[in-house]
């Protein structure tokens, strides 16, 4: 069984072979090459350029995000698991990129049904993009809009599909098998973020019914969040977290400079995943931006002092989230709302992000980092904002929130998209996660999880001196530090 990964990365790379050899359908693949696409008319290569260039900028910044998840979520687990959370960071990218390219970008973007795109498997089929013309008929016709090549519009998406299965490593943390983990990570990637994903920019059902997510709050935060809950109540939670009867106890990170600094990078990363959404370079940027940065500030400080109120202290485990809170909210309208309704926003996720990591730690859901919490339900929360405070004026492509005279229309829209989007990763996260844990296995045994995952699983230490905090894993649980939970 532990052999079930290494198969499943050979039985892929062996049908890209095949199907390049082949061509899809089994013919010769004949469609030019980036260069001779877009060399046909000399007025258009300057913006075509310049465009390709933010694009890739852009995914650059979204990649960057990666390092920030893993920093965030080694500094908020013990020092004995750090190791295996960075694994895990370092493997949602690898796994999520072959099993995008084979299947999950076909699925998402690939022209289809109201569900689920049917061609386009291994990137194979021409684009469509207005600058090509009337040379051929391409396979991508809900990306034909972004006048960039393919291979940079794969490339972008591959950093969102990579982020969404990121979310679920940090709620499920310290207990859950480096070998399932990495099953779980290629079918998110390949298969349930992208059927997700084609229902709104695949030219999908809600899409056509006006549901509108600009970069994501639904689409990446809130598929990667509802996805870390139902892995997260099936592996169950960590030996020690709660007590004789059922209350929480406090299991502090290690080093929340780490997390710190992860926060920043995700911080600065957030910048391309708004912004570079636009597809290319635009005024709409920088309003992005803007809209970007004032949520998050917001969102920090009214999480800070609702934390003050409550425990009568500065934490700053709680603010970190707080931050990403905001972010995520704003996600959503980011493209779609002016700064006022963006700084509002990001204040109520404030208070928000705090209540929900106390309500979900009470309900038995371990989750070591607040994944759930800040994806999962500011996702839902910031989709549901694009419903009150969307103005035409701002994007012609979505209609008038609430408050600007578009009535409920739109508010009902958003619900039922994230509701849709809610059951879905509900039924098949239950699925995905109960199918492995009744396998090959979830979980790891109890003696392995004393002992740290990093020894069990990956024969290495992070810190190979016990004493390099002044302190070892047993005393960290002791401790009483800022703490998420």
């Amino acid at each position: 069984m532990k052999r079930c990964p290494c198969l499943l990365l050979l039985l892929l790379l062996a049908s890209a072979a095949l199907t390049y050899a082949q061509g899809e359908g089994g013919a010769p693949v004949d469609v030019l090459l980036p260069s001779e696409r877009y060399a046909l008319d000399e007025r258009i290569a300057p913006k075509f350029l310049l465009d390709t260039v933010w694009v890739i900028m852009a995914a650059v910044l979204v990649y960057l995000m990666q390092a920030g998840f893993a920093y965030l979520e080694a500094g908020l687990v013990r020092a004995k698991n750090a190791v295996s959370i960075l694994m895990k960071n370092l493997m949602d990218l690898s796994v999520g990129a072959l099993a995008f390219f084979t299947l999950g970008f076909a699925l998402m973007f690939g022209d289809g049904n109201p569900f689920f795109g049917q061609h386009g498997f291994f990137l194979l089929g021409a684009d469509n993009s207005p600058l090509v013309g009337d040379l051929y008929e391409g396979v991508f016709t809900s990306l034909s809009w972004a006048g960039v090549p393919l291979e940079a519009k794969f490339v972008f998406h591959l950093a969102f599909a990579a982020t969404a299965a990121t979310i679920v490593s940090g709620a499920m943390a310290e207990r859950t098998k480096f070998s399932s983990y990495l099953i779980y990570s290629a079918v998110i990637t390949g298969v349930i973020y992208p059927v997700a994903g084609h229902w709104i920019w695949g030219g999908g059902w809600l899409y056509e019914r006006g549901f509108r997510d600009f970069a994501g709050s639904t689409v990446v935060h809130g598929v990667g969040g509802w996805l870390a809950l139902m892995g997260a109540y099936i592996v169950g939670p960590r030996a020690g977290k709660y007590d004789a009867q059922g209350q929480p106890k406090a299991i502090p990170g290690h080093s929340l400079p780490m997390a710190t600094l992860g926060v920043f990078l995700l911080w600065v990363g957030w910048f391309g995943f708004n912004a570079g959404s636009t597809m290319a370079a635009q005024p709409l940027i920088a309003l992005i931006c803007l809209n970007t940065i004032l949520a998050s500030a917001a969102s920090a400080v009214t999480t800070l002092f609702t934390a003050r109120i409550l425990f009568k202290e500065f934490d700053i485990s709680l603010t970190l989230n707080g931050i990403l809170a905001g972010l995520v909210a704003i996600t959503a309208g980011c493209g779609y709302v002016q700064p006022a309704a963006a700084l509002a926003i990001g204040a109520l996720a404030g208070p928000l992000i705090v209540f929900s990591i106390i309500g979900i730690d009470n309900f038995g859901v371990d989750d070591p980092v607040g994944a759930i919490s800040v994806h999962a339900i500011c996702g839902v929360y910031g989709t549901l904002m694009v419903g009150l405070f969307a103005q035409s004026s701002v994007n012609p492509d979505i209609m008038d929130g609430l408050f600007f005279g578009g009535g409920f229309t739109l508010l009902g829209i958003q619900a039922l998209g994230a509701t849709a989007v809610f059951l879905f990763c509900a039924i098949t996260g239950l699925l995905l996660f109960a199918t492995l844990k009744g396998t090959m296995g979830l979980r790891i045994p109890a003696e392995e999880e004393e002992e740290g995952m990093d020894v069990s699983e990956h024969g290495i230490a992070a810190y190979p001196d016990p004493g390099f905090f002044g302190m070892n894993d047993d005393e960290d649980e002791e401790e009483e530090l800022p703490t998420l939970v």
